[in-house]
């Protein structure tokens, strides 16, 4: 399987799907591709999935971002930005590399790490992912007990809030920013941006956090 995955050549907004790949494959498929890559993986229970992003996507992935960043700041919530850090549960045969994730209720407790292990840390507070060629499996995220997570999917934002029982539902407002629609607001500014531009567009976003 390495030598094909070595030569396999995924184009942007492809996605290829193997299965029956077990979990000592899918942690040494993690190293041998490393993690300067610009292909993100998913795998579930067997089945493994590589993708490579459309700019389209990265775009607003980072503005997506910004406003999370935005609002911790003005918040005066203190957070650790991960990026698509790989978290794996091998328990649950899940793993992913989110968009981007947020250690934010508990920041203090990774502020040191340089590596975490879900085994004895806590998952990510809040994950985003933003679905253009094919849709995230919230099962993945499920298993990791990510307890917020944001899929942005053509024009709309979607929170998920996970439930006592380990499932998520989909909420009009999230847990982290209660007081804010940011459901609404935020696929509002990121249009916005198209047609103003980013710093334009965090400013007045900025503005509005403050005067809320």
């Amino acid at each position: 399987m390495l030598l094909e995955l070595k030569r396999l050549t995924v184009p942007p907004g492809q996605r290829v799907i193997l299965q029956d790949v077990t979990w000592a494959e899918f942690e040494q498929i993690l190293v041998d591709l490393g993690e300067h890559r610009a292909a993100r993986i998913a795998y579930h229970q067997g089945f493994l999935e590589i993708m490579t992003p459309l700019p389209e996507h990265e775009k607003a992935k980072l503005y997506v971002t910004n406003f999370v960043e935005i609002l911790l700041e003005e918040l005066d919530l203190d957070f650790v930005p991960l990026g698509s850090t790989t978290f794996k549960n091998p328990a649950m045969s899940q793993g992913i590399e989110p968009d981007n994730c947020f250690y934010i209720q508990n920041e203090a407790a990774v502020r040191q790490k340089d590596r975490l292990d879900l085994a004895i840390d806590p998952p990510p507070d809040l994950a985003l992912e933003v679905d253009v060629t094919s849709p995230t499996n919230r099962e993945i995220y499920e298993g990791l007990k990510v307890p917020e997570l944001w899929q942005f999917n053509r024009g709309k934002l979607t929170i998920y809030l996970l439930q006592d029982n380990g499932k998520y539902v989909e909420s009009t407002h999230s847990a982290i920013f209660p007081n804010l629609p940011v459901a609404e607001v935020i696929p509002v500014y990121l249009e916005r941006a198209k047609i103003d531009g980013r710093n334009q567009t965090m400013r007045a976003f900025r503005a509005w956090v403050r005067d809320f």
